[in-house]
Order: structure tokens, then C-alpha cells, then sequence
């Protein structure tokens, strides 16, 4: 696949060959999608002045608690219970039992992908150096994700504050040798999975665990998964566009580019251009009978360019908390500070993942009227019901896309439905300490949901649009006349899905499209 280029977001620069390097210094979105989907390695530097960094923050933090002898959440209990001073010769016991006591997430677990987002999220942030662990600490971390060694993680149970505490102490734990791993494909118990490898369990220092834990790394790992798919899905969408427009026989005009010079939003104006040249641009313009077409057609650039629009900016937000030390207390060793805050706050990364499944819940009702207006002969301009390409007696019989219209209104619909802001939902919790929350993994679990489906309703769309193309070839269009973009989907999708003229059960094919969508397997050049 050829990627996307010459656009202002950085997350959606064409990626570097080689490993990714965790050494403190900034990484975007795209890298930490790029080593989940397993395109890109991954290093921890061992650099001497990288490796004194990281060890001078625990170093300070062993020395002045036991010098001074209150730290929070290391001579102390947790949350509300920072009031209870811990025994000095217990306090090195305190980090087990904060990832035992928090072992009690539920839901389905989450997918390998997700997972190691997850951890090079986790990871990019304790590089920073304000965390007060060992290098050691960021060694194991680095093996888990090098080697593939994949905690399992419950989906739920995270408020978002305080961070994702829950689903974090899965990784905490394995980094002690305990709970359970998925490696090779197989769920197997951690202990034993080291045990193969020569992996020495972690004992985890004090405020280690808390380091791991208090921190947003799973709404941010899973935030920079939807990014990158919602780019690709804004490409995808304007090819979809200039498909059905050329199977409806819509009007080209209304993607002229000095139409869009006058409402100048720079990613709707992108969107606009792209559908232009897949329909043939100035030079072949394709003009319909009629004046206007539906919104679904001639409004498609300023439904998908929202998206296109609002994804540097919402990047941004997330490559900074992804940049960010963000558990609590922050410890600072150059000036042998300890600063307790609320860096664990998820309110940006939350923001982020409610306007984003927004705009891509727009886009599956934008496909999902597409599809509508092919399968329905008042109003495709004279394609058949359904888009079925019986002919004769047999077309009575047959029903084409009838049932897939009505999946994608299904699936549209779920997607509409989650749009509701997580961050509205804020609990009151912990015995009134957490009293405000972001909501923040719940705002990304269902930014990922809604992606999902709006790729269902994609992947539908775009067959039905080829299909009605195919039909209107049968009828005579020459594809000598269509752009080398559109040709190139069509046989893209030719090579997947012949077209369809007896009934035939299009679930695989439409999962086959769907996992298409989600590896960016349809080449899109913009």
C-alpha cells in the first residue's frame, strides 16, 4: 500500500524503516501504531547519560524515604487512604499488594494490537525520567513488547483518573512473573512463560508499581490506534464518494476546486480535491443531467472533511499526553523535587476520542445514505433494485443488497449511538477522593468501536458502489474513461468480490473487506 503523504498532520508522515528507539525523546502516534500493528520494531537506547537519567529518579526516591519517611504511595496507603502511614519495614511490600488489590477488571480482554499499544504507550511515557523507577524496570517493559510477550488485560474498569489503574496493574504484575500472558497465541501463565525464556520476575521497588499503574497508557496507546485508522478511513471515504458518483452518474461539479476556495477549511478543500481527480478534474469533467445531487453526494467533502479537519489538532493532544510524564508524584531529580499533581488526569485524551468518534460516526452515516440512494431504483438513475445483476426472469428472484443495506443501517446506527460524550459520565469514586474522572479509556474503547463499524459500513458501501459500476459497464461505460485511481479500486475489489448476480452469502467477503480496511490494504494516494 502506498501511504498517504504530503499532509500537515505528522502522525500521517510516511514511516521510517527501522526500530522505533524509547530514549526520552518525543514519538508520534503513527510510530506507536506502527510497532502495534507489527510494521516497526522497537529499541530501548542503553546510552550511558539515558540509563544515569532514569536510575538518578529511584536512586533519589530510596534516599529520602528513608531519610524523611512520607512520600505518597510510598510510605503511605493509596488515594483516600494516603492518610495511613505505612511501617517502614513494610513499605517495601506496599507496591505488590497495590497491583494484587487492583486485579479485578472484567470484559473482554484486549486484542494483541491494542496491547502493545498499550505498552509502548506506557513506556514512551516513564522514558521521559520523572517517574522514579529503575532502568531495570524500563528493560523488563521493553522485553514484554520486543518479545511479544502480551499481558492480558481486562477492557474494563478504568474511570480515567488517578489513570487507567485497573487495566495497568495486569502490567505491573506480569513485570513481577505473575497473572497470565498471551505468547505465540496461546494464553499461558506468566511465571511460566519466564521461566522458558530466563526472564527474572521483577520484585517492583517502591513507588514502581505506582509509576506503572497511576498513568494513562492504555486511553493514549488506543487513542493512537483510532488516529491512524481515522485518517485512512477519510481516504478511503473519498474514494467511496467518487465511486457512487460515478455509478449514480451524479454531478462532478460539485467538487470544482474554486467551489471550495471560497469556504477555504483546508481538509475539507483536500477531501473536495481528491474526489475531483478520481472523477476526472478539470481537464474530463463529468457533468450529470441534474443540478444538485442528494447531500449524501454533493455534501460528502464537508462530512468527511470535519474529520479531516479536526485530526491535527486532536493528534496534537495526544502525542503530548503520549510525550508526557503523567503519573503521580512526578519526581524530578535534577532539582531532588517530589511534585504531587494530577498528571493522571485523561481530560485531553478524552476530548480527543469523543470529538473523533463524532466525526467518524458522521462518516458511517454519510456511506450508509450512499448505499441507500444505490440499492434503490427512485433514486440510483436507473440501476437495478438492489444492484442485483440478475437478468431476465431471474432478476425476480433474486435481491442483491437488500439485506446488506439493512446490516449497514444497523451498524450505522450503533455507531450514532455511541457518539455520546464519555467525559459527561464522570463518577465520584474511591471514597469521594477520585470525585472527578475523564472517562478517558471508556472515551477511547468506544472511539474504537465506532471506528469498527463505520469500517462495516465502508466496506459495504464500497462493494455496493463497484457493483453498481460493474452494472453500468454492462450497459456500456467504457473504463477507458475512468481515472487511474478509480480503476485501480475497482480491480482491487474485482479481485475479491465478482459481481454479484445470483444471491450468494457476502459475510466473508465483507469481513475480507473489513480486515482490508483495518490493515490500509487498499492503496490510497493522495
Amino acid at each position: 500500500m502506498t501511504r498517504p503523504h504530503n499532509n500537515p498532520s505528522a502522525f500521517v508522515a510516511p514511516l521510517a524503516d527501522g526500530p522505533v528507539l524509547f530514549d526520552g525523546s518525543a514519538l508520534s502516534a503513527a510510530q506507536i501504531a506502527a510497532i502495534a500493528r507489527g510494521e516497526r520494531g522497537s529499541a530501548l537506547s542503553d546510552n550511558p547519560e539515558f540509563v544515569r537519567r532514569i536510575d538518578r529518579g529511584a536512586e533519589f526516591l530510596d534516599r529520602l524515604w528513608q531519610e524523611e519517611g512520607v512520600i505518597y504511595g510510598v510510605t503511605t496507603g493509596y488515594g483516600d487512604s494516603c492518610s495511613v502511614n505505612i511501617p517502614p519495614h513494610l513499605v517495601e511490600e506496599l507496591p505488590r499488594h497495590l497491583y494484587t488489590f487492583h486485579g479485578c477488571g472484567m470484559g473482554e480482554i484486549f486484542s494483541p494490537v491494542q496491547t502493545r499499544a498499550i505498552l509502548a504507550a506506557r513506556l514512551a511515557s516513564l522514558a521521559r525520567g520523572y517517574s522514579g523507577v529503575r532502568y531495570l524496570l524500563l528493560q523488563q517493559l521493553h522485553r514484554l513488547l520486543a518479545e511479544d510477550i502480551l499481558p492480558v488485560i481486562p477492557q474494563e474498569g478504568s474511570v480515567g483518573a488517578s489513570g487507567d489503574l485497573t487495566p495497568l496493574s495486569y502490567v505491573a504484575a506480569v513485570l513481577a512473573g505473575e497473572r497470565e500472558v498471551l505468547y505465540q497465541g496461546e494464553r499461558q501463565p506468566t511465571a511460566e512463560v519466564f521461566r522458558q525464556l530466563g526472564i527474572e520476575p521483577l520484585v517492583l521497588r517502591p513507588k514502581e508499581a505506582l509509576a506503572v499503574m497511576n498513568g494513562t497508557a492504555v486511553m493514549t496507546g488506543l487513542a493512537c490506534l483510532a488516529l491512524v485508522r481515522a485518517r485512512y478511513l477519510c481516504l478511503l471515504s473519498a474514494r467511496i464518494t467518487s465511486l457512487a458518483v460515478l455509478a449514480i452518474q451524479g454531478n462532478a461539479g460539485h467538487f470544482e476546486p474554486r467551489l471550495f476556495e471560497v469556504k477555504p477549511h483546508p481538509g475539507q478543500g483536500r477531501i473536495a480535491r481528491l474526489i475531483h481527480e478520481d472523477l476526472g478534474g478539470s481537464s474530463n469533467e463529468r457533468q450529470s443531467s441534474r443540478l444538485q445531487d442528494r447531500y449524501s453526494l454533493r455534501c460528502a467533502p464537508h462530512v468527511i472533511g470535519v474529520a479531516e479537519d479536526s485530526l491535527p489538532w486532536l493528534t496534537e493532544m495526544v502525542e503530548t499526553e503520549l510525550n508526557s510524564a503523567n503519573d503521580n508524584p512526578i519526581i524530578d531529580p535534577e532539582q531532588e523535587r517530589v511534585l504531587h499533581g494530577g498528571h493522571f488526569y485523561g481530560g485531553h485524551v478524552c476530548f480527543a476520542m469523543d470529538a473523533l468518534k463524532n466525526t467518524v460516526a458522521n462518516i458511517a452515516d454519510l456511506l450508509d445514505r450512499q448505499l441507500a440512494q444505490l440499492v434503490d431504483p427512485k433514486f440510483n438513475h436507473g440501476l437495478p433494485a438492489n444492484l442485483t445483476g440478475a437478468t431476465g426472469e431471474r432478476q425476480s428472484l433474486n435481491h442483491g443488497f437488500k439485506a446488506v443495506q439493512i446490516g449497514t443501517s444497523a451498524w450505522a446506527a450503533e455507531a450514532l449511538k455511541l457518539t455520546m460524550p464519555a467525559s459527561v459520565f464522570s463518577r465520584s469514586t474511591e471514597c469521594h477522593n477520585q470525585d472527578k474522572v475523564s472517562m478517558g479509556t471508556i472515551a477511547a474503547r468506544d472511539c474504537l468501536r465506532v471506528q469498527t463499524l463505520t469500517e462495516q459500513v465502508a466496506a459495504a458501501t464500497l462493494m455496493a458502489a463497484c457493483q453498481g459500476l460493474r452494472l453500468r459497464q454492462r450497459e456500456g461505460l467504457d473504463t477507458a474513461t475512468l481515472t487511474p485511481g478509480v480503476k485501480h479500486t475497482l480491480a482491487e475489489i474485482d479481485a475479491l468480490f465478482p459481481l454479484l448476480e445470483e444471491d450468494r452469502p457476502l459475510e466473508a467477503t465483507l469481513r475480507e473487506v473489513c480486515q482490508q480496511i483495518r490493515n490500509r490494504g487498499f492503496e490510497l494516494d493522495e
